[in-house]
Order: structure tokens, then sequence, then C-alpha cells
């Protein structure tokens, strides 16, 4: 598994040269800290595999709500229009040659982001369920925070979020597990949609970062490599396609993987970032 990931980010390196749309600039070293100032650098990052029905939409909201913030659509190898559309509505986008996987696609964003020296990332869904009204709201809530990871979770304030017994039991598991290693309620594990700054971003641009689901797992490696998480209300909606990894035949996949690589973060020694 490694090796695949080592080679998949070996491609997306050697793909950053054609792929560049800001002007030339040095390359911050991975261990630096980037600084907030009032001119924070600020990259929007979307991993999207076949979401050609949801895309568009999701990034002209995207727009109205943080406008001229760029925004990076990771195309994980879509069979679809997904970069297409992307493209034709003014994201930016890298196309991944064959799907790899949702934590491949989203690291491939932050190592676009480390870079081109962002100081903020926000990484959000394609299908709609993360409501980019509440971009602002992570955005605010990092900058004046000492957390270096903001989550959004839509379980917290006044928000309703249905979901399937079978995923609810699964989260609830989860969340209990990331809740006793990270020492602070966890309420949602499998949120997706976060604002990171600083070294943060050096760690998910990292081989240490998980290769499938970065969920309670990288919530557990955030505490234990020393990072402060922090979670605020979100709005989220039901997704429009019925389509999610953590439902259907996946689940199971997914509940062993997240087992074992929980297991193998507090293996792990801590590893200086």
């Amino acid at each position: 598994m490694n090796q695949l990931k080592l080679k998949k980010t070996e491609w997306v390196t050697e793909q950053g040269i054609s792929l560049e749309f800001l002007p030339k600039e040095p390359i911050i070293p991975l261990r630096q800290n980037v600084p907030l100032d009032s001119n924070h650098k600020i990259l929007i990052v979307i991993p999207s595999f076949n979401e050609e029905a949801s895309i568009g939409q999701v990034i002209r909201e995207v727009k109205e709500n943080v406008p001229e913030t760029p925004i990076l659509v990771v195309n994980d190898g879509s069979v679809d229009r997904t970069a297409q559309i992307a493209e034709e509505c003014g994201a930016r986008v890298i196309s991944l040659p064959y799907n790899s996987g949702y934590g491949v696609a989203l690291q491939t964003g932050y190592i676009y982001a480390l870079k081109h020296n962002y100081s903020l990332v926000v990484q959000m869904d394609a299908d709609g369920q993360h409501d980019p009204t509440s971009i602002q709201d992570l955005l605010r809530a990092v900058i004046n925070s000492d957390a270096d990871v903001i989550i959004g979770s839509r379980f917290l304030g006044q928000d309703t979020y249905r979901i399937s017994i079978a995923r609810r039991i699964g989260m609830f598991v989860f969340g209990k597990l990331a809740s006793l290693f990270c020492q602070q309620r966890v309420s949602d594990p499998t949120s997706g949609f976060q604002a990171i700054k600083g070294k943060a971003i050096d760690l998910i641009a990292s081989d240490h970062y998980p290769p499938d689901y970065p969920d309670a797992d990288f919530l557990i490696m955030l505490n234990r490599y020393g990072f402060k998480t922090r979670e605020i209300p979100v709005k989220m909606h039901p997704s429009k396609i019925n389509k999610s990894m953590h439902d259907g035949s996946q689940s199971i996949y997914y509940v062993f993987k997240m087992f074992l690589s929980i297991f193998v973060t507090l293996l792990r020694k801590k590893p200086r970032i």
C-alpha cells in the first residue's frame, strides 16, 4: 500500500509543473511554519470522483461565499464530465490517471497547497453535502484560535442530519474511540469538512497521512503528534446521490481498515514534523 501511495505521489509531483496556475514562488521547507497574517493565503480543496451532477453547483456556491479564493478540484480518475465541468466553472483541476481513492485524492490537494505555500486549506466534498455557507465559520475558527485543525460537525448546534442506523452505530463507535485517545469529545469522526493551517498541512502532505479513509485514525494521529483540533457546528445536507464510502458493501471494508489504521497509529513512534 505504501509503495502504491508513493508511486501516485511521485506522479502528482512530476505533473505539478504542467498544472501550475500561480507564479513561481520559493518553496518553503517542510518543517517551517507558514505565518498567518492579514493576508491569509487560502485554498479550497475538493476531491471528486464522478461528481458531474453536483460539482458545478458546489463550485458556484463556494465562489459566492468566498469570492476570489482559489478552488482546486482533484479529479480522482472520473469517467464522466467532472473535470470538464469544474474547469468551465473556473476551478483549477488536477486529474489523477486512475481512481486512487479519497485519501490519495485529498492528499494530492495538500501536496499542491504545500508546494505553493498556502497557509490555510479548507477541504470539502464534491457531492453537495457540505454547505459552502459554513466555510467562513471554519476559516474564522482556525484563524482566531490556537487549533491547527477545525472540524465541521453536523451534530453540534441546532442543525439536524439524518443517517442510517448502521452508519450511526459506526460513527458512535469510532467517535468514542477518537474521543478516548484525543481526550476530548469527537461528535463527528467522519466529517470531511475541515479547515487546516500551518504544520498540519505538512503532515497531510507527508507519508504519515492515512491513504484510504482519513477519519477517526487521522484525528488520533493529529493528537499523538501534538496538533490541536476543535469541532464547530456546520450545515450539511444529505447527499443527492445515494453513495458513500461508509455505506453499503464498502462499510465492512471501511470498519476493518479503520480499526487496523487506528491500531497502527497507536503503535507508531511520534515523528518530527
